[in-house]
């Protein structure tokens, strides 16, 4: 049988850090691939293709999701935030400040993903304990800080006072 090759691609329309994309894909396109490839936001990152690491870690439609694991044309009608959407008007976000005040980079290709979840997080559950944040980057491999810095960091947002 002969597959058209209208029936290779899909028009998607998307908001994506705030914007709206309206494109023709491949439908075999993963999310990661056409934020990086086609929309050059390069902050997500392929390491294990298996959803297991989170350096991929997009927000869509306010859910932490591996951009590895999801199909472009999945992502249709979704709101989707990068880490390239976090900061507005080039001033970091009050959780970006936190990991650069608490010194929780170090190699950072990490750090996306865990700033995503962590925003997430903040959003969802603002005065976060201490376990809630360790299992709200669960999801996230971090091989060089130890996890401890990072917790810190979200920690400063969420436990005030």
């Amino acid at each position: 049988m002969l597959v058209s090759e209208n029936q290779d691609f899909q028009n998607i329309s998307v908001i994506v850090n705030g914007q709206n994309v309206d494109k023709k894909i491949r439908t075999h396109l993963r999310l990661l691939d056409f934020l990086r490839n086609e929309l050059n936001l390069t902050g997500a990152k392929e390491v294990c293709a298996e959803g297991e690491c989170g350096a991929c870690t997009v927000i869509m439609d306010g859910k932490i999701v591996n951009s590895c694991l999801v199909l472009a044309v999945e992502a249709d009608g979704a709101e989707i935030t990068t880490i390239e959407g976090v900061s507005k008007a080039d001033q970091l976000s009050k959780l970006q400040q936190a990991f650069v005040d608490y010194h929780s980079v170090q190699c950072g290709y990490c750090i996306p993903g865990m700033i995503l979840a962590g925003e997430q997080l903040i959003k969802d559950s603002p005065e976060a304990s201490i376990e809630e944040i360790k299992y709200g980057i669960s999801g996230n491999i971090c091989r060089c800080t130890g996890y401890t810095k990072i917790i810190d960091a979200v920690a400063s947002i969420t436990q005030k006072g």
